[in-house]
């Protein structure tokens, strides 16, 4: 006779922690498998330093509007006002610098821009307003706001920007270093402090932590808050990178975001997700395109080959949260059965 088999041996049952492996460490294999393969296919070019530099320097906007999004929807708000956001904080630090404001302080009233709009979307959307409607208002807004103040026409001239976008340090182009910075803080702040523990827990069950005596609204506001930040920051490197202030809102930077964010497996849901993951996500979504140009593919093949990438994505999340929440059920059950 066989003996039944105990709680302990079905721990893990029908291979869920599998699944979970493929949900929040695929990504960084199918990162390591695209590297190896363009590396074949598009050598000798590809496998090199100056163009592992590119592809980061490509992927960096990306991954800079990626965190707002990615920190929005971790604590239940989606941001869709970034691109009306980054043009708005582009054009008032633009228009200040070129009126006779040292460049510090223009930059620091361009961020102030993102974090005002910031608190205005949580205020709003705490009255009980929908959030993405909110923010769709909040960037015709901007965006209308961004043209009258530029006239209409961009903002040329910003040499004084080129700090954050054309130059390198340590050959090292500066938008990757100012990635770097926004990542390694973003996840010291997400994982290793209170408010960003409890900003990613306001996401997962608001009202389970309400009635722990935290003030969740407060975490609301502040998810939007971080999401103005990144996308005021995205807004000034825009202008750096090409020295001049744009008020168009580019619609194309909440597509590429919202890939790198789905690809990271974060969930839409909130109360889940992965800085480090949404980094990777970006530079796939960079890698992709620097492979398929170096072989001479038009640019309109990485653009559908990123729209599979999110489709695929969030068809992958969804089976994986169906697939382990039944087996978890089934191996319950199990475990019930063999405790009697």
């Amino acid at each position: 006779m066989t003996a039944e088999p105990t709680i302990a041996e079905t721990a893990d049952p029908a291979g869920v922690r599998g699944l979970l492996f493929v949900r929040d460490r695929g990504i960084f294999v199918l990162w390591a498998a695209l590297l190896i393969g363009f590396g074949l296919w598009a050598s000798p070019y590809f496998a090199s330093l100056d163009n592992a530099l590119l592809i980061a320097n490509a992927a960096a906007l990306t991954a800079i509007f990626a965190a707002g999004i990615a920190v929005g929807i971790i604590c239940g708000a989606l941001d869709l006002s970034i691109p009306g956001t980054a043009a708005m904080a582009g054009c008032v630090g633009g228009w200040l610098m070129t009126h006779g404001v040292p460049v510090g302080l223009g930059v620091v009233a361009g961020l102030a821009v993102g974090v005002l709009v910031g608190v205005l979307n949580g205020l709003i959307a705490l009255r009980g307003f929908n959030p993405i409607i909110v923010t769709i208002g909040s960037l015709s807004v901007l965006s209308g706001l961004a043209a009258a103040l530029a006239g209409g026409y961009t903002i040329p001239g910003l040499t004084g920007l080129m700090f954050l976008g054309t130059d390198r340090f340590a050959g090292i182009p500066a938008p990757v270093w100012v990635v770097a910075a926004l990542f390694v803080a973003g996840t010291v702040f997400l994982t290793r402090t209170r408010d960003g523990i409890r900003l990613m827990a306001v996401g997962g069950n608001a009202e389970a932590v309400r009635r722990a005596g935290i003030h969740a609204d407060r975490y609301k506001v502040l998810g939007f808050v971080v999401s103005g930040f990144c996308a005021a920051l995205g807004g000034l490197v825009t202008a750096a990178l090409v020295t001049e202030a744009n008020p168009a809102a580019n619609p194309g930077i909440i597509f590429n975001a919202l890939t790198a964010v789905a690809l990271a497996g974060v969930s839409l849901a909130g109360g889940r997700g992965s800085l480090p993951r949404v980094l990777v996500g970006a530079l796939i979504l960079g890698t992709i395109a620097n492979g398929l140009t170096i072989k001479g593919i038009q640019p309109y093949w990485a653009t559908a080959v990123t729209g599979v990438l999110l489709l695929a994505s969030l068809g992958l999340e969804k089976w994986v949260s169906t697939t382990v929440s039944r087996r978890l059920v089934v191996a319950a059950q199990d475990d019930k059965k063999v405790t009697r």
